[in-house]
C-alpha cells in the first residue's frame, strides 16, 4: 500500500456573531408554524363570511315566473324576489325528466321540500363559497336548528349530496 499522508488541522476560525451578540439559528419548524397561522386566519377569514338570513312563510309550488315563496322542484325555491338553489344537494328533475321514475322522485323531494319548508322558521346560509350558479340562481345552504334540509332530503332518498356535477337519476 501506499503512504498514509496526515493532514494537519488548521487553526479554526471563531464563528461570528451578528449584531445584538445572539447567534442564528435555522428554525426548520418555521414554515410549520407560517402554514398553521394561514391555516387559521383562512378559517377565520371564511368563517366571518358565513352570512346567515332568517326566513319563514308559507311556500306553494310555483306556478309561473313572477311568483313568489314558491318551491320550484326538490332543490330550488323562490323567496321573495330571491331564486335559491340549494348548494348541497341534488334532486331528480321534474321539468326535464329523463324517465317516469325521475318524475316521480323529482315531484316527492317537491313536496318533501315545500313541507320542510313550511314547518317553521329557517335559516338561508351562505357560507363563503360561490355566490350564484350558472343560471343566476343564489347558492345557498338551507338549516333549520343548524341542521341542513338537503341533508334530510338525503337521509330520506330523496335527494343525494352535491358533488359537483349533475348524474342520471334513470335506471
Amino acid at each position: 500500500m501506499g503512504q498514509v499522508v496526515r493532514f494537519k488541522q488548521g487553526h479554526r476560525k471563531p464563528k461570528r456573531r451578528p449584531p445584538g451578540g445572539r447567534q442564528s439559528r435555522s428554525f426548520p419548524w418555521l414554515p410549520l408554524l407560517l402554514a398553521i397561522a394561514c391555516g387559521a386566519g383562512a378559517l377565520y377569514l371564511s368563517w366571518q363570511r358565513r352570512e346567515t338570513t332568517s326566513a319563514s312563510g308559507f311556500f306553494t309550488l310555483c306556478r309561473s315566473g313572477g311568483d313568489t315563496d314558491c318551491v320550484v322542484d326538490g332543490d330550488t325555491f323562490r323567496y321573495g324576489a330571491n331564486i335559491i338553489r340549494v348548494e348541497d344537494i341534488d334532486t331528480p328533475e321534474t321539468h326535464r325528466a329523463q324517465c317516469a321514475s325521475e318524475l316521480a322522485l323529482g315531484n316527492r323531494a317537491t313536496f318533501r321540500f315545500q313541507a320542510l319548508l313550511n314547518n317553521g322558521p329557517f335559516e338561508i346560509v351562505h357560507d363563503g363559497g360561490r355566490d350564484t350558479d350558472s343560471y343566476g340562481r343564489q347558492l345557498r345552504l338551507v338549516e333549520r336548528d343548524g341542521q341542513s334540509l338537503g341533508a334530510v332530503l338525503v337521509a330520506e332518498g330523496l335527494a343525494r349530496p352535491w358533488t359537483g356535477q349533475r348524474r342520471s337519476w334513470c335506471d
